[in-house]
């Protein structure tokens, strides 16, 4: 056989590196594209078991939650309070500036300046006895008690409310008068404007472990974090 035949040319060479070059360059995309899949597939499954951690530690918190929101005593004691809600004189609440006055002195212990540890039960009403925000949705069924303030979890009341529970026994219910300028002031209009003078009923009850170890929870889930395996894996480390 002429060896001449069998070597290749100059063109020939060219060509065959170029099909090699083609065919790392799909070998290297295939397994890029396995590798994108894959991450996203974990992403995807991450991001699934995140909703599913923050779903369960949400139903959990919920639970605790309505066992203060919906206990019949509360409920019946509070609803009485509804009886104060009356029109008051919108020009003399400003000038007075806050006032705090006890309708129901506590047994528990007193709330401090910034002590957010504490469940309110509310009625927020205007200088017409108008009610803004309540949580009373009835005043005869229990079930509809729209439950209060886990102040912990919000963390955002105007400065009159914080001003007006300082002193105040936890069990205990007191009317607060407050300023417009400790209320909404210019920020937002309220009772038909701006500046407005509101009056609350407080009604200010104690957490409970469970609710705190619940909102705990909740917390640790919304950053993604399973608070009782980081528990499990700490007790199997002592």
């Amino acid at each position: 056989m002429n060896q001449d035949a069998l070597k290749t040319s100059t063109k020939q060479r060219i060509i065959i590196a170029l099909i090699a070059i083609v065919m790392l360059g799909s070998i290297i995309a295939s397994y890029a594209a396995i590798v994108i899949g894959g991450n996203g597939s974990s992403k995807k499954t991450s991001q699934t078991s995140d909703n599913e951690l923050v779903e369960k530690a949400q139903k959990e918190y919920d639970a605790a939650a309505n066992e203060i929101y919906g206990n019949q005593d509360y409920f019946n004691e509070f609803v009485a309070m509804k009886n104060n809600v009356v029109a008051f004189n919108e020009v003399s609440a400003n000038e007075n500036g806050l006032v705090a006055k006890d309708l129901k002195v506590g047994s528990g212990r007193e709330l401090a300046d910034g002590d957010l540890n504490y469940v309110a039960f509310y009625i927020g009403f205007c200088a017409d006895e108008s009610i803004f925000d309540s949580s009373l949705n009835s005043t005869t069924n229990p079930t509809a008690f729209k439950g209060g303030l886990d102040v912990t979890s919000i963390g955002s009341l105007i400065e009159g409310w914080n001003l007006g529970v300082v002193g105040m026994k936890l069990g205990g219910i007191r009317e607060v008068t407050i300023p417009g300028e400790l209320a909404y002031g210019s920020a937002m209009e309220i009772c038909g404007g701006l500046n407005k003078p509101l009056k609350f009923i407080i009604m200010a009850v104690d957490q409970t472990d469970k609710l705190n170890l619940a909102r705990t929870k909740l917390q640790y889930a919304q950053m993604g974090i399973d608070y009782d395996s980081l528990n499990v894996q700490s007790g199997a480390e002592e």
